[in-house]
């Protein structure tokens, strides 16, 4: 079983930034791909971003592409979400996950394991 926890959520002006971190309980961590979602309120939850445990490599929604960043640090057991330019339509609790079986890109396919969520606030 692996628990993540998700910090660093909170109350941003426009065109602020915030990073958000995820820590995980399991030392396995660094098998696991990791992603990030988000949901505001009265929509269906969304992929933000991913990184490949065994390539590093990222993948973004269009939307957060080129303003986001996700990186990770394995022997921190730790994910990061590093949100740039944020606007309003950021507003949302955002999710890390842990992928464990075969998924699809992009999607929450094969994510098993989740955080708790952390607020972000968007302001004008």
């Amino acid at each position: 079983q692996v628990q993540l926890v998700e910090s660093g959520g909170g109350l941003v002006q426009a065109g602020g930034s915030l990073r958000l971190s995820c820590a995980a309980s399991e030392r396995t961590f660094s098998r696991y791909d990791m992603g990030w979602f988000r949901q505001a309120p009265g929509k269906e939850r969304e992929f933000v971003g991913e990184i490949s445990w065994s390539t590093g490599s990222t993948y973004y929604a269009f939307s957060v592409a080129g303003r986001f960043t996700i990186s990770r640090d394995n022997a921190k057991n730790t994910v990061y979400l590093e949100m740039n330019s944020l606007k309003p339509e950021d507003t949302a609790v955002y999710y890390c996950a842990a992928r464990t079986r075969t998924g699809v890109v992009g999607t929450a396919v094969g994510y098993d394991y989740w955080g708790q969520g952390t607020q972000v606030t968007v302001s004008t």
